[in-house]
């Protein structure tokens, strides 16, 4: 009972340490850019304890925002401060309904996510699967990752919101709008993966983009991917999923660049479109269930298993269109 409550405890630390560590890179990131200018005081030695403290004071209140530890959407300092000093008419007067409408929201989740896990339990896993049954698994399964995820994130959303620091907010303050984590209408119907790693916990994805992407000359897109894997832990299907995640995105802008060429008639897109689309979300949950796995045994049943075809077929098409490509230059 100790080992779990402590366990447990560890768990929620290290998730707050990473949201932590998430806020102080992007300050860092604005000071850097000259969006935000540290206060001259803070510098000055002859400042006293008390004046350097006052003046810290800002930094340190949007570093420990509490609503954001929980795991909320990343909001910048310029939103935070703007929030803080603006006067109250600010707050919309419709966000009773915006609440009542996530709660209903986050009630419909939860409700699918005990239909799914149900199904779930009541099925084989992946060592007493038969075949293709594998495949139906691996996409359930998957599900319940994500409607946990989806439902959290409109939670967290919740919060920040009735704190004041929603939607409406940017938009009558004149920040820079708000990205909540969950777009799950794009997600859902989205058929190109590139998408989906954009769309996925959104404000988490600009962040490594800015911090990551832009700053790297060789390779942005899988430094991108293994640095979030190490923030992440780094547990042996982590750095397994992202990486895997980072070649189907590579692999996905080349596929899709190379049918749009030649794909012309409405028919042929659509049916193109709703191929590509089961495809990807069989490789999300693919990287999902990789990402989730916390041992070596799950990982190599799954890669074992049939559901390895469907992230092959993609670094098959890669290299195909890797040496095309190298030919037509």
């Amino acid at each position: 009972m100790f080992f779990k409550k402590f366990f447990c405890r560890f768990c929620v630390t290290l998730s707050s340490l990473m949201l932590l560590t998430q806020r102080v890179t992007s300050l860092s990131l604005d000071v850097c850019e000259g969006k935000v200018e540290i206060a001259s005081g803070i510098i000055r030695s002859r400042s006293s304890l008390s004046e350097h403290v006052c003046m810290a004071l800002p930094y340190f209140s949007y570093l420990l925002f509490f609503p954001a530890l929980l795991g909320g959407s990343l909001c910048s300092f310029q939103q935070f401060q703007a929030r803080v000093q603006g006067s109250s008419g600010l707050y919309p007067r419709h966000s009773f309904w915006t609440l009542s409408w996530r709660g209903l929201q986050i009630l419909g989740l939860e409700c699918l996510n005990v239909a799914v896990s149900r199904v779930v339990g009541a099925g084989v896993g992946l060592t007493d699967c038969q075949r293709f049954e594998c495949i139906y698994v691996m996409w359930t399964t998957a599900g319940l990752f994500k409607l946990t995820y989806y439902s959290q994130w409109i939670l967290d959303d919740s919060l920040l919101h009735a704190a004041g620091f929603g939607s409406e907010f940017g938009q009558r303050s004149g920040e820079k709008e708000y990205v909540p984590d969950a777009d799950i209408w794009t997600l859902e119907r989205t058929h190109r993966i590139s998408v989906f790693a954009r769309k996925w916990n959104q404000s988490t994805a600009q962040w490594l983009r800015r911090l990551v992407f832009q700053n790297s000359r060789a390779w942005p897109l899988f430094q991108t991917f293994a640095f979030s894997a190490w923030w992440h832990g780094l547990h042996p299907g982590q750095v397994f999923g992202f990486l895997c995640w980072a070649v189907m995105v590579e692999a996905d802008y080349l596929i899709h660049s190379f049918a749009n060429g030649f794909i012309r008639s409405w028919p042929m897109r659509l049916f193109y479109r709703t191929l590509t689309w089961a495809h990807t979300q069989l490789i999300i949950a693919y990287i999902m269930l990789a990402v989730e796995v916390r041992s070596l045994s799950s990982l190599w049943l799954l890669c074992n298993s049939y559901n390895s075809v469907f992230p092959m077929v993609y670094c098959i098409l890669l290299l195909l269109l890797v040496k095309r490509k190298h030919k037509c230059n």
